[in-house]
Formats: structure tokens, sequence, C-alpha cells
């Protein structure tokens, strides 16, 4: 059993350690919440930790509204079904409990409820978010249930566009949560290919933000003792679902990679995003997939930088030591070899490119993807 208990206000106030969603009530209080929204997914809502969050939400006396409709890849229509259900239950702050995709759409919830312009007036993009009315932002709290994301201590949500199938980042400061409970109990339970998904989309958070050629020196070593965390916990965890110690140190690796991808992410989110909109695949296995060719892609700008990540995490052998460990971890853990093996369809190659250079994510590349590159990086990877 972890013993760890922090409470930690970098980048938002954290309680972690495992059986901390007792605190729920209290982390309410602490901001003013009173009727709270819980925002997940229609998969946990049928788990027994939902049941022990809905009870300790009655042993505070707090009322609260359930909203299940959370999809893999959240949709516009989603956040209109919970826009519906937050402004009807009359609700004063949103609870997002899940993996990314719950923490997103709880925290566009909170942010879209008092809004009189389109969600998509806040796409990430200049200074767009400066259109918020922020007085009527409302306050949330962000509860992991997996070791992935980092949604928990993020500024934005992913909501794809239902028209289009276009993956879009909304963005704005006060999206962050205020409060987060970091439970590494919740993620006990979880299915071996989903601690798998989250697991290696932490890792390439980590990854990309430490390969991203812009400076920002404190993402840069958050970001390399992420990658440590994980891969020498990911195996551990796949292995021995109830190590308390390893899941700990997971959770706060996932928080640790949505930190330094302040510093940019690249182009596996570039190709991956397109791939999940399009075909609906997991977002942490899809980048997972795409992972190989794009270190290969990369490798004349990143050689340096991650023999001596490497070295750090005890790998020898420079770019071809940790590329080969990547390969033999992935192999170990069951990661499909192809996006066909995901259900993506190779006659759409030259779409998703076109939907690859646009996405945000491209732009912190540390080598130019093209749209001829694009279309080689997916002929690879299928």
């Amino acid at each position: 059993m972890m013993t760890t208990h922090a409470n930690w206000s970098y980048p938002t106030h954290i309680r972690f350690g495992a059986g901390r969603l007792r605190e729920v009530g209290e982390a309410c209080a602490d901001i003013g919440i009173e009727n709270p929204l819980v925002v997940t997914d229609k998969g946990l809502a049928k788990r027994p930790i939902t049941q022990t969050l809905k009870n300790t939400l009655n042993d505070n006396c707090l009322n609260f509204g359930f909203f299940s409709g959370v999809e893999p890849n959240p949709t516009d229509e989603n956040l209109e079904a919970g826009l519906k259900a937050y402004i009807e239950g009359k609700h004063d702050g949103v609870i997002g409990f899940g993996g990314g995709s719950a923490l997103d759409l709880g925290k566009l919830i909170a942010f879209q409820a008092g809004q009189t312009r389109p969600i998509w007036d806040f796409e990430d993009i200049g200074d767009r978010w400066t259109q918020a009315d922020t007085e009527v932002i409302a306050p949330n709290i962000a509860i992991p249930t997996t070791a992935g994301t980092g949604s928990e201590v993020g500024r934005a949500g992913v909501l794809t566009d239902s028209k289009n199938h276009v993956k879009k980042i909304i963005f704005h400061p006060k999206m962050l949560p205020s409060r987060v409970i970091a439970d590494p109990a919740l993620t006990v339970d979880l299915p071996p290919v989903v601690t798998v998904g989250t697991g290696l989309d932490a890792f390439i958070h980590s990854l990309e933000a430490y390969c991203s050629p812009s400076y920002h020196p404190m993402s840069q070593g958050i970001a390399l003792e992420g990658m440590r965390l994980i891969k020498e916990n990911l195996p551990i965890v796949y292995e021995t679902p109830s190590n308390m110690e390893a899941r700990g140190h997971m959770m706060t690796a996932a928080a640790m990679g949505a930190t330094a991808f302040q510093k940019g992410l690249g182009a596996m989110h570039a190709l991956s995003h397109p791939v999940s909109a399009v075909f609906n695949t997991p977002h942490g296995m899809t980048n997972a997939v795409v992972m190989p060719a794009v270190l290969r892609f990369n490798r004349p700008a990143i050689e340096e930088s991650i023999t001596s990540a490497a070295s750090y995490m005890g790998i020898d052998g420079g770019f071809d030591g940790f590329y080969d460990h990547m390969i033999a971890l992935s192999e170990t853990l069951n990661v499909p070899k192809s996006l066909e093996e995901l259900g993506a369809n190779p006659g759409k190659i030259e779409l998703l490119a076109k939907m690859a250079i646009k996405d945000p994510s491209a732009g912190g590349n540390p080598v130019e993807l093209t749209l001829e590159a694009a279309i080689n990086l997916y002929s690879e990877c299928f």
C-alpha cells in the first residue's frame, strides 16, 4: 500500500495519495461548490469507484447531478448535452471524474455554461481565449481515474467537431481545475489495454515536450523525470496492477507530462489527432502506434538530446538504444503494430495527412511536418 500523501500547488492545488477521494467534499468547500455536476462516461458510471464518489458526496451533504454522456473522443454534441444537464440542474461547478475525455468535457462544461459565444470562438488560435467572459466561468474539480492525459493540470480541452470530424483545442487559463484529487487507488482496476494506452500517452507527452525546440528549461526537466518514472513503472503496473507505489508514480508522471507540454508537442500528436477524430481510435494507443515512425523521422534533430535522455533513464546505446527499448517495451505491452489494427483505413491517408499538417501540435515538431512527410509517415504506420 502506498503511504505517501502530499499537497501540491504546482501547477494547481493537488491532493495526492491513495484514498484521498474521500476528501472530495473538502475540495468542493474550498472553492465554494455546493451543487456540483459530476461528469463521467457510461462505462465508468457503472463501476464501484463511481458509487464510492456518490456516497462520499452524500456523506458530505452535497446536492449533486450526474452526467455520463462522455464519449471516448468527446464531441460538440456531448458538450451540448452536458450543458443542458448543468443549466437544468442549476449547478454551480463541475467534478470531472474519469480519463482525459471526462476531464476535458467537464472543464469545457464549466467554461462554456455562462458564455454567449459558440465554443469554436475559443479555439486555441492566437488570443481568441480573450473573447471569453471570465466572470461566468464556473469552478471545476478534476479526479483522474487513469494515468495518462494529465488533463487534470491542463488549461484546455480537446473537442471533436462532429460535422467536420476534426479535433480542436479549446483554451482558457481559467479552465485549469481549481482542485485536483490524484488518488492512484482509482486506477488499480483498469483493463490492461487502458493502463498501457494511457501510460504511453503520458510518456509521449513528456517525450514530445522534451524534443520540442522551444525554450522552456523547467518543462524540459519535468519531461525528463516524467519519462524516467514511466519507463520504470509502466511495466510494473502492467504485470502487477495492484502495486500502489508504481500506480502513484504513474499518476504523478501523467500530470508531469501535461505540465511539460507547455513547451510543445509534435508530429506524434499531429498524426494521432486526425486518426482519432475520423476513426474514433483510442488517443493514447494511436500515439503509441505512430511513435516509432516519428522517432525515425525526427532523428536528425533529436539524436543528441535523446542520447542524453537515454543515459539519464539508464538505457545504454544512445538513440538506437532508446529506440530499441521503446520497440521492445511496446511488444511487451502488446501495443498494436499498425493503425489498421486499431480500425483505421489506409484509403484515407491523404485526407489524414492534410489534417495532420494543420494540427496545432505539428508546429512543435523539431523537423517540419510537410504534407509529403505526413503522407510518408502514415504509410509507414499502416
